[in-house]
């Protein structure tokens, strides 16, 4: 190998090493940006999901209400028919239902 291919490759690997050293603070820093970046969009969606998943809790306990409201109403209508069913066998007719 000539001496004059000899240097520029040691030239060349010099350079190439130089850039090499050069650009590390660069991706550093760029590594840095690009984790708080995603730290904070990941902060982000946590928060909105945690309040998507509270408003679903609220909406979810909105509707065992709602549905404890309508057993209410089905135990009561319910009991409204066998006191008015007992009056009627009280009074010896039959029952407005046809039961009998």
């Amino acid at each position: 190998m000539s001496p004059e291919v000899l240097v520029s490759l040691i030239t060349a690997a010099s350079v190439i090493g130089a850039a090499v050293v050069a650009a590390i603070p660069a991706l550093v820093a760029l590594h840095r940006r690009t984790t708080g970046a995603v730290e904070a969009e990941g902060t982000a969606t946590r928060e909105a999901l945690e309040g998507i998943a509270r408003e679903l809790h609220t909406r979810i306990n909105d509707v065992r209400d709602d549905i404890d409201g309508v057993r209410e109403g089905v135990t009561h209508v319910r009991e409204w028919q066998a006191a008015h069913d007992a009056e009627h066998l009280l009074i010896g007719r039959q029952t407005p239902r046809g039961d009998q």
